[in-house]
């Protein structure tokens, strides 16, 4: 009796097992690979202007990838390595390395770059003169008083002629380091968001391209600039250290990092700043 039995108990729970099987084998094949398990949330810090017209073009590419940004729009360039070490927000995008490099080394910070944006080249600027030779003695011209910056704006005087920094002077120098100064020019110190604004009170100012077209700079005013090629001055997202290896990093640089994002750049920056991908 037992041994009847057994056989269509056997036959059932085979059966079973294989319609089991085969529910899951259908759901995995009906459910698309993504780069989540869900879709993500994340907050990214820019700077307040032109950026935010850029990265609304990001925040849409990054939406088709299931990867939901909300950006974080910052006035001052110190507050978005700072709220990204307190994990106010996931990432930011709007410095360069030897920025960074200045913060951390201030700071602490726990913070890495993960994928290139752009570069906007450094150019020296001026109301009154139509070329670096008409800057004459006694003149003065303003730079950021940023360390990173300060150094950047300095090698433009440099390559110009104006002055000459001491041999071996990293990318921090700053006026302590001019060891030559033919024109006996002022060079004065202001903060990198007022110097482009100062610009009329000045014989010329290294201006920051972003903050020269806030200040309503244009390239006609542009008298020198830095060198594009080689240039360490690229800008980068950046994360958390110990995140740059999670798979909403990677969707979050693909989504800057093509050519509709580009296009928008290049609109709203009008060839002031090159993408640097």
């Amino acid at each position: 009796m037992n041994k009847k039995t057994s056989k269509p108990s056997l036959a059932r729970r085979t059966t079973l097992a294989v319609m089991a099987a085969s529910t899951i084998a259908l759901i995995a094949l009906a459910t698309p690979f993504t780069a989540f398990a869900e879709d993500k949330s994340i907050k990214v810090g820019i700077m307040s202007g032109e950026d935010e017209d850029v990265w609304r073009v990001v925040t849409a590419e990054a939406a088709k990838k299931g990867l939901t940004v909300e950006t974080v729009v910052f006035n001052d360039y110190t507050q978005p390595n700072e709220a990204l070490e307190r994990g106010e927000i996931d990432a930011n995008a709007f410095q360069h390395k030897p920025y960074l490099d200045n913060q951390v080394e201030q700071h602490g910070y726990h913070i890495v770059p993960v994928g290139y944006t752009a570069v906007w080249p450094i150019g020296l600027y001026s109301k009154k003169h139509k070329a670096v030779a008409e800057i004459g003695e006694g003149a003065t011209i303003g730079v950021p008083n940023d360390p990173s910056n300060e150094g950047r704006a300095l090698r433009v005087l440099q390559n110009e002629g104006i002055i000459k920094l001491k041999d071996g002077t990293g990318i921090l120098a700053t006026v302590t380091d001019v060891t030559e100064n033919p024109k006996n020019v002022e060079i004065k110190e202001l903060d990198a968001g007022v110097v482009g604004r100062a610009i009329d009170d000045l014989d010329a100012a290294v201006v920051n391209t972003d903050w020269a077209l806030k200040a309503g700079l244009s390239a006609a005013d542009r008298i020198a600039q830095e060198p594009i090629a080689d240039n360490p001055y690229r800008n980068f997202i950046a994360v958390k250290q110990g995140s740059e290896n999670e798979a909403w990093v990677k969707t979050l640089v693909s989504s800057y990092q093509n050519d509709t994002v580009k296009a928008e750049f290049d609109k709203v920056y009008k060839g002031t700043g090159v993408s640097a991908y």
